[in-house]
């Protein structure tokens, strides 16, 4: 069974808007919501070494196709 909890942030205005527009939301709920799901499910939120790694690796690779 999923335990589900109330949570609460504070934001400015503007961050807030930028965030609700970024997500394509006009729900503050909803756009809180979409932003949490890909921080947690994004490859790049890893705490650990392999983050920079995995990023580092992917800005080498796209010089490296500009260079063609």
């Amino acid at each position: 069974m999923v335990k589900i909890v109330h949570a609460q942030t504070v934001l400015t205005e503007d961050e807030l808007a930028a965030l609700k527009k970024k997500c394509n939301e006009s729900s503050t709920k909803e756009a809180l919501s979409m932003a949490v799901q890909h921080y947690l499910e994004c490859e790049y939120t890893d705490l650990d070494d392999k983050m920079w790694t995995k990023k580092l690796e992917k800005v080498v690779q796209k010089k490296k196709q500009r260079k063609v």
